[in-house]
């Protein structure tokens, strides 16, 4: 199991492939510098930024999937640890955030269910609801993507939520830049959440 988690009741947590852009995200949504890289897996544990008075907390779970120079054991490990985290914390998280690559998610959920696999993307979409935690997916990079509208349909396709993506915006899919400091869409769901959830304290964190 992770380890030096903060005692937080409220938490947001954001998983994710690796190199989707967690970590950038992460930094945007707190201001703090956290490690990031172009090489998948810099980030092999959990790294929460919390606030006791509000007993709240940030926190960028490590990235699942395949990972360049990493065991395919120890990426397993990585894989179990993530989903006996959510399991453990289920009740305290009010959003498990779901970070794609916009430019790629496609394609890759494609590629492993023509393999006849479930891709990791969709399976972790479907188990943060069976936990009972509700998914945003936040879809990063679509600066890089040339049909925006188009792809975000695609994802929802994938995702088994119904197109067009735009019913779903405010709740749950909000398409982000995160490198360019353009989350805004994510800050609305999470603010329809808190809200939803009756943790108005918690808006302030995500203003814009």
């Amino acid at each position: 199991m992770f380890e030096n988690r903060p005692n937080r009741d409220a938490e947001v947590v954001l998983v994710g492939r690796s190199n989707v852009g967690k970590s950038t995200l992460m930094r945007e949504l707190t201001g703090h510098d956290v490690s990031t890289g172009s090489k998948p897996g810099v980030t092999r544990q959990p790294n929460h930024f919390d606030w006791a008075a509000q007993d709240f907390m940030f926190t960028d779970l490590p990235g699942f999937g395949f990972m360049s120079g990493v065991e395919d054991e120890r990426r397993e490990q990585i894989q179990t640890e993530i989903v006996r985290y959510l399991e453990e914390y289920a009740d305290r998280i009010l959003a498990g955030v779901l970070v794609l690559d916009g430019k790629s998610a496609v394609e890759i959920i494609d590629r492993h269910a023509d393999r006849g696999e479930v891709p990791h993307d969709v399976e972790m979409f479907h188990f943060l609801r069976e936990v009972g935690i509700e998914p945003i997916v936040a879809v990063n990079k679509m600066d890089k993507v040339d049909d925006a509208d188009e792809r975000l349909n695609e994802i929802c396709d994938r995702l088994g939520l119904y197109p067009p993506w735009q019913q779903w915006r405010e709740e749950t899919v909000a398409p982000i830049r995160a490198k360019r400091g353009s989350i805004e869409p994510l800050l609305e769901c999470l603010r329809t959440r808190f809200r939803e959830e009756k943790r108005d304290d918690l808006l302030g964190f995500v203003t814009s």
